[in-house]
């Protein structure tokens, strides 16, 4: 329903709303190819030993046919399937250039507000618009390869700016220490309010790391909490929602608009020159 839109999600939004505010949302995030999935699939597995139940928000390419999800990541997420505490749902991204359907907001309140006390938001990997993601989390996890990069294209993709926790991924593979070493060079530039983010080796595919993982996001949350980080981005957070809400509505008008008998006057005055274009469209404004 809140992915359709409409009535029945405002309806949703609505009873969920007043409902949420108790679980933890973590970001993951990364350029494509980064192990993503497979990290997060051991990410709840980690989190189900520890008897906690877990939801898993899965942000997938849409398909050029149906707009629908390839669903590409949770067929990789499928040892968890028949786990009554784990909720995985595939997201479409309908084209929205950060990688993230404007549902996700919606969707995270709802898993909230009937008891999943973790929220995992996966993303696509769309290259430097993942900064988006630091937006919809309470932590934000930023995956990395060996071999990654510089430390100025580091920096470019704008992932130094957004992480809580670093994870090298697949640190069976050379070149491990370089890319940590990248990592620590540009955080001794940069500071942040008093949390610096710690670099965690993984093997996704085996699960080594993922305790150290799990154990970060953690300690994260709880300085969050004791420093009032938290509760500031959660603000920013309904502020940045609130305007996205803001812009779809006056799309929905704006649609409306043109339309009809008024649309057909205003661009048949505009075309012909008798009407400035600008003036015509206040006119229909108004």
């Amino acid at each position: 329903m809140l992915e359709r839109g409409g009535p029945e999600a405002r309806a949703v939004s609505g009873l969920s709303h007043p409902l949420s505010g108790g679980a933890v949302t973590v970001g993951i995030t990364g350029a494509p190819g980064a192990g993503k999935s497979t990290l997060t699939s051991a990410l709840v597995g980690c989190i189900r030993a520890a008897d906690e139940p877990v939801a898993v928000l899965a942000i997938d390419p849409s398909s050029p046919f149906t707009g629908g999800a390839i669903l590409g990541d949770r067929v990789r997420m499928s040892e968890h399937s028949l786990d009554s505490n784990v909720f995985i749902r595939s997201m479409a991204t309908r084209g929205h250039l950060g990688g993230l359907s404007l549902a996700v907001p919606e969707a995270s309140r709802l898993l909230d507000a009937v008891g999943m006390p973790w929220v995992l938001i996966e993303t696509v990997g769309v290259g430097q618009v993942e900064v988006e993601i630091a937006g919809e989390a309470d932590t934000t996890v930023v995956v990395v390869n060996p071999g990654w990069g510089d430390a100025v294209q580091a920096n470019k993709a704008g992932l130094m700016e957004i992480a809580d926790v670093f994870v090298v991924n697949k640190a069976d593979r050379p070149g491990v220490r370089d890319t940590i070493g990248d990592i620590e060079r540009m955080l001794s530039l940069r500071t942040r309010d008093g949390w610096r983010p710690p670099i965690i080796s993984t093997v996704a595919t085996t699960g080594d790391g993922v305790d150290e993982l799990w154990q970060a996001m953690r300690d994260h949350g709880d300085w969050s909490v004791q420093s009032g980080q938290r509760d500031l981005r959660r603000a920013k957070r309904r502020e940045t929602e609130l305007r996205r809400m803001l812009e779809v509505r006056l799309l929905e008008r704006a649609a409306a608009l043109a339309s009809g008998d008024r649309w057909t006057t205003a661009l048949s005055e505009a075309a012909s020159g008798r009407a400035d274009p600008w003036d015509a469209i206040d006119d229909l404004l108004s």
